[in-house]
């Protein structure tokens, strides 16, 4: 069986029509105000920060923290995962 994580904050399920239905705390426009959105990549060891390259053992851990390339500026956005 598969597992399914958001690209904004980490959170796991083994449905995506489920999954995609509940509400995101880490989404970009603020806790709650969008869905979970689908993380498109494998499951790794390591995720690594598509703008910076700081690196988490996993997505939830990696997207809790500000990002300083961020496009909308230094700290004005979460680290999001590399495919």
């Amino acid at each position: 069986m598969s597992n399914f994580y958001c690209a904004n904050c980490g959170s796991k399920s083994s449905s995506i029509s489920s999954f995609t239905a509940n509400s995101c705390p880490r989404h970009p426009l603020g806790p709650s105000k969008g869905k979970h959105t689908l993380y498109e990549g494998s499951e790794k060891s390591k995720y690594s920060c598509k703008y910076c390259g700081s690196s988490s053992n996993s997505i939830s851990s990696l997207t809790a923290n500000s990002c300083s390339r961020h496009p909308n500026g230094s700290s004005k956005g979460k680290h999001s995962p590399a495919l």
